[in-house]
């Protein structure tokens, strides 16, 4: 079942057994050998690689839920040792791994020292899926579609905020309306992050020119242009410099956008509904979920 598994994550039995540091023919043995025991295909064999078939996804559904089960098992053995140990599987929205994701992560950390995690930063398409094929554990996204095997843990409004050099001279106003950008220089995240999503619904219409002079699917690298060269970017407040008192973070600070304009987003922390999470997972996603119901309201 092993085999099964690595096989269909890496998409050809050559990488597989690469990864199993077993013989290519050793895979392609026990795999033939389970087809036989089956009575079916449970592999495509293309010209590139391995697909799984339909009775495929059904074993692997089986072989993954099983290693969660065993994952849970393992965790509460150990907490019943008095042991703080175990892996925390997390996908989660680009916009909120800046800042939110890391602080809540550290400060599990400090209480809890000897509990890892893997962190995929990703869509809330993709992190969707990893979480229904028990890849992860839990998802943080940005406005998911409905997903009927998730269930939501902690859900939350945030807005959307506009962020920009110290110096800005719309850094001095308290809110920003959205004729406030018209003549900037914007710097704004690409069409496949939420954030431009609901800033073009809002900009549909205007009578102004609001096309960005640099977009980018990397917060990152959208920082590093704003303090290089000034302008204007867009980011959820989650992760965004702090708003309070003008504070600064590394030259940018943040201003509200008014929110009868620009409508705020979901934030939903989720799982795969009826599964139950190892021990490690179920206490961050406590964590999260109070950090999450503490945050101002939108």
């Amino acid at each position: 079942m092993r085999y099964v598994d690595e096989v269909a994550r890496a998409g050809s039995i050559r990488r597989a057994a690469e990864r199993l540091n077993v013989t290519a023919s050793a895979v392609n043995r026990r795999i033939a050998d389970m087809e036989e025991e089956l009575g079916t295909k449970l592999f495509e064999r293309l010209p590139r690689g391995m697909r799984p078939t339909a009775a495929g996804e059904l074993l692997l559904r089986h072989i993954r839920a099983q290693d969660a089960e065993l994952d849970l098992v393992r965790s509460q053995m150990e907490e019943l040792r008095g042991l703080r140990r175990g892996t925390v599987r997390l996908a989660c929205s680009q916009a909120l791994a800046y800042r939110f994701v890391g602080a809540a992560i550290a400060a599990f950390r400090a209480r809890a020292p000897g509990v890892r995690f893997q962190v995929t930063v990703c869509d809330h398409g993709a992190a969707l899926a990893r979480l229904a094929a028990y890849e992860v554990d839990l998802v943080l996204v940005v406005g998911p579609p409905r997903a009927p095997g998730m269930l939501a843990i902690a859900t939350v409004e945030q807005p959307l905020v506009a962020v920009m050099p110290a110096g800005h001279p719309l850094a001095a106003r308290p809110v920003l309306r959205l004729r406030d950008l018209e003549g900037q220089v914007l710097v704004l995240p690409d069409r496949s992050l939420a954030g431009r999503r609901i800033l073009d619904a809002a900009l549909a219409g205007r009578r102004f020119d609001a096309a960005p002079v640099v977009e980018c699917n990397s917060f990152d690298l959208l920082r590093q242009v704003l303090r290089a060269e000034g302008g204007v970017s867009v980011q959820f407040a989650l992760g965004a410099p702090p708003m309070a008192g003008g504070a600064e973070e590394a030259g940018l600070v943040a201003r509200p956008l008014d929110a009868k304009e620009v409508p705020p987003a979901t934030i939903v922390l989720g799982q795969l509904r009826d599964r139950a999470l190892p021990v490690a997972a179920a206490r961050f996603a406590e964590d999260v979920a109070e950090a999450l119901r503490a945050l101002p309201p939108a």
